[in-house]
């Protein structure tokens, strides 16, 4: 009986239920970068594709609580007409008969932020906004939630991402969701649409399901940070500027020196330089690990992407880790 009433709130007529994102999120926009992005963390299935809404040049929505996902692309779309967070905000929910348990926060691209935290939210349940960014929770297990989550991003340090994600952290260490964790996801847009919307997404990260998503999202923040730099060196070196290439896959080695596959395509950078010892030791650790990439080396060479010579490949060869059975005579 006693969600009867807040489940009805949600059903339009003729529709179904609303899902039942309660969470806590934050949407912003970086003054010094003009990025803009939402991250979020809920005791729900598969946050991400309903709660965080993002566009380059536009801005970001994020849509929660008894959600009506409608909010989210709805909001972009007045945004991109030129009104204001506000002003697409309060045009929604004023055509929404069921947005007593609404929970949306929007933010434009000049910065302008609006919040809505409707009535039958269960508690505890609230918003912060602040320069250019907005905090808000639904059944949390406290109402110190989104108040420590608007401290923590006025004080941390580093880009819109990691700001966002340390809001998020300390809404769990505040207390977070009253059920526990689930799933998070985090959306980061550039300022400025290039016309193309796929490289318009700095991040783009979900966790869909997870005993522990914040650990996860962080996770794969870095390792999104990382295959930044590879997805460069592979332009660099389309465009056969090898010297950016290497830099751009040792700086993503660096980030994330756990994966393979990024020190292979850095050590294949490094042997034509004169930094071929270096490479032939970094080609002898990947093959020791995982020695599929060494059966890679010859094929590249057959498209132009190592040397085609065979001194050279028999010098990369000899870095596998060979059995005694399998030792070449």
């Amino acid at each position: 009986m006693t969600w009867l009433p807040l489940l009805m709130l949600a059903v339009p007529a003729g529709g179904p239920p609303s899902p039942l994102a309660h969470t806590y999120s934050i949407v912003a926009r970086d003054p010094a970068t003009g990025e803009m992005g939402v991250a979020v963390q809920s005791h729900y299935f598969q946050v991400g594709p309903i709660v965080p809404w993002a566009e380059s040049g536009v801005g970001a929505v994020a849509t929660q609580s008894l959600v009506l996902v409608d909010y989210g692309p709805n909001g972009l779309a007045m945004m991109r007409t030129g009104k204001t967070a506000k002003e697409a905000l309060d045009s929604l929910v004023a055509a929404d008969a069921h947005n007593e348990g609404r929970q949306v926060a929007m933010v434009d691209a000049k910065g302008n932020v609006a919040t809505y935290t409707g009535k039958n939210c269960i508690p505890f349940a609230g918003h912060k906004a602040g320069n250019q960014y907005s905090c808000q929770a639904n059944l949390m297990a406290s109402d110190k939630v989104w108040p420590a989550m608007a401290e923590a991003f006025e004080k941390a340090q580093g880009d819109l991402a990691e700001r966002m994600m340390q809001a998020l952290e300390a809404a769990e260490k505040a207390g977070g969701d009253i059920r526990g964790m689930q799933s998070a996801a985090l959306v980061v847009v550039k300022a400025t649409p290039t016309g193309k919307p796929w490289q318009d997404r700095l991040f783009d990260l979900r966790v869909e399901d997870s005993p522990k998503p914040l650990e996860e999202l962080r996770r794969l923040i870095k390792l999104r940070r990382a295959y930044r730099f590879e997805d460069d060196g592979d332009t660099f070196v389309s465009e056969k500027k090898l010297p950016e290439a290497l830099a751009a896959y040792e700086q993503a080695m660096k980030l994330a020196p756990e994966v393979i596959e990024l020190k292979f395509w850095a050590a294949v950078s490094m042997y034509p330089t004169e930094r071929k010892a270096e490479a032939l030791k970094m080609f002898k650790e990947v093959f020791a690990r995982e020695g599929q990439w060494a059966d890679l080396v010859p094929r590249l060479a057959q498209v132009g992407l190592f040397p085609n010579d065979p001194k050279a490949l028999a010098e990369v060869d000899a870095q596998r880790t060979r059995g005694r059975m399998e030792k070449r005579w």
